[in-house]
């Protein structure tokens, strides 16, 4: 890569993360001032009220951090860590699969096993003792 270039991707990333930091603390103080207007404006409707829409404006506030966090994870090339609900659950569903797959083999061969029997014991010459020469 180029001097020239290298300055440039230096400079678009730095000034994408200043755009990011800004966005950032932005997103904080809207979010702040919703929850703040929010709270003041159901006050008057009680207390039970006031603590809801603290909580709406305050799961939005999260949401949008946790997105401008990500963000800035991506900008900075950090990985997204595992959702391990889903590992766990594929792991769950791959352990019923396998259970029941070998529970449907384990009858399958009983029936033929069955099956055999029945057809050795139609078809076999019963020897019984003779009499002797």
């Amino acid at each position: 890569m180029s001097s020239s270039t290298l300055n440039k991707a230096e400079r678009t990333a730095a000034q994408a993360w200043d755009y990011l930091s800004s966005a950032m603390a932005e997103t904080a103080a809207k979010a702040a001032s919703v929850a703040g207007d929010k709270g003041h404006e159901l006050a008057g409707k009680g207390y039970d009220l006031a603590g809801k829409g603290y909580e709406l404006a305050g799961s939005k506030a999260d949401e949008a951090w946790a997105r401008a966090g990500a963000a800035a994870d991506a900008l900075a090339g950090r990985k997204p860590g595992r959702s391990w609900g889903l590992v766990i659950v594929a792991g769950l569903v791959g352990a019923v699969a396998g259970f029941a797959a070998a529970t449907y083999a384990r009858q399958a061969l009983a029936r033929q096993a069955e099956a055999e029997e029945r057809e050795l014991n139609d078809t076999a010459v019963i020897v019984t003792g003779g009499t002797g020469v």
